[in-house]
């Protein structure tokens, strides 16, 4: 291959009359001169490569094919657009590696793309800062081409093996408007977030489906035990309605622990908002104590204040007693853990603060590109429990000595 990948002369010549940056790295700079002149140099380079021979070369030849002149192919890079004399062949077979076929972007500028895709920026907003920052002229379904590749990474993403055993799964879910025929409907995102016995959360997948019921999480239940998991240790939970049936059917050694905040939340729906503050403080009493009997007089306690004027939120408090108070079996670190589901909850305010530029989705996958996204750049930084692990897996080991992995326990 030819050492000299461009005309050193000639670059001299245009540095002797540059006058800022912007000859060097603007949309007709320097620098493109010499990104452009590399390229087609290693390009002829692969054609020599293909055809067994170099150019001029008299001598006799192993093949019939030859050199037939170059194609002109504009791509978009990250200094702007540049055009590009292809070297060709008689026979169309030769493929350059380095310049794929049908690719004219670089990956520096695919890779801002997705960015600021991930970010929520909207297509035609992504359309105007390419122009401008890069002289890139990018159409919108250019943009959708580009986000769609992530598509595959999302299906290897959501099909991959899974740990045997999870200490701790948050379930739970959150909605987003999308159109379908021509209607915008609501539909609901469910998402696992586990706790692994490294101490590290890691979500196990999102789903899509009309409406949250206890019926949907059986099935995403299901896919998570198809996909390897045999045990999970305590399930945390919001208070939907046949979600801990839906848990023993697939998992029945799960404790099921129902998320207090939402329990709260739920209540204080039906309180007058003159009385909401006294009627917490009260409340109190029922999940701030040391143990099940204390929380149970305080329960006794608020029924006996509140019952006559609110016997709804007394009776939901009654009838969902046992999952919400499964977190006083367990010593003090492990109930700071899971007695709400707010760990899931904060990769969920993640994903709103993302699209809450985008009203309407054109579709689910658009959704969940941009939701995939969000997890992969969570990700890149893993997210390790705040609270001192080690603590608390010593307490798992003593509660569940029969249920965790073999290295664990040695």
């Amino acid at each position: 291959m030819d050492s000299k990948l461009f005309d050193a002369a000639k670059i001299e010549e245009r540095l002797k009359h540059a006058k800022d940056i912007s000859d060097l790295t603007g949309k007709n700079g320097i620098l493109n001169d010499i990104v452009k002149s590399t390229v087609e140099r290693l390009l002829k380079a692969e054609l020599e490569a293909h055809l067994g021979y170099p150019p001029n070369d008299k001598g006799p030849k192993t093949t019939s094919n030859r050199r037939n002149g170059t194609s002109s192919k504009e791509i978009s890079t990250s200094n702007g657009p540049m055009e590009i004399n292809i070297a060709r062949d008689r026979e169309g077979s030769f493929e350059p590696k380095f310049l794929e076929k049908h690719k004219s972007f670089d990956p520096d500028l695919e890779a801002k793309i997705v960015s600021m895709y991930a970010k929520g920026i909207s297509t035609r907003d992504m359309c105007t800062h390419l122009s401008d920052l890069y002289g890139a002229e990018v159409s919108p379904s250019l943009i959708s081409a580009v986000t769609d590749r992530v598509m595959g990474e999302i299906s290897e993403w959501q099909q991959r093996p899974l740990d045997k055993v999870y200490p701790i799964l948050f379930l739970d879910a959150f909605f987003f408007k999308t159109r379908v025929d021509a209607k915008v409907v609501s539909k609901a995102c469910f998402s696992a977030l586990a706790v692994t016995v490294e101490g590290k959360n890691e979500l196990l997948g999102i789903w899509v489906a009309e409406t949250e019921g206890a019926h949907f999480w059986l099935s995403v239940l299901t896919e998570l035990k198809a996909r390897g998991v045999e045990d999970i240790l305590i399930a945390c939970v919001d208070g939907l309605k046949g979600f801990p049936e839906a848990i023993a059917n697939i998992f029945p050694k799960t404790i099921v622990q129902s998320c207090i905040v939402h329990q709260i939340r739920n209540s204080l729906k039906y309180i007058g908002s003159n009385q909401q503050k006294e009627f917490i403080r009260d409340l109190k009493l029922v999940y701030r104590v040391p143990s099940r009997d204390a929380a149970l007089d305080g329960l006794a306690k608020l029924d006996e204040k509140w019952g006559k004027k609110y016997p709804v939120v007394i009776d939901s408090w009654r009838k969902n007693w046992d999952c919400l108070t499964a977190y006083f079996d367990f010593p003090e670190p492990i109930r700071r853990i899971i007695y709400t589901t707010n760990i899931v909850e904060g990769f969920h305010r993640r994903v709103r603060k993302v699209i809450k530029t985008k009203s309407v989705f054109p579709t689910d996958d658009s959704f969940r590109k941009i939701v995939y996204l969000v997890i992969r750049d969570i990700e890149a930084k893993p997210q390790t429990m705040k609270h001192n692990w080690g603590e608390i897996l010593s307490q798992f080991v003593l509660i569940f000595p029969d249920r965790l992995p073999n290295e664990v326990l040695r």
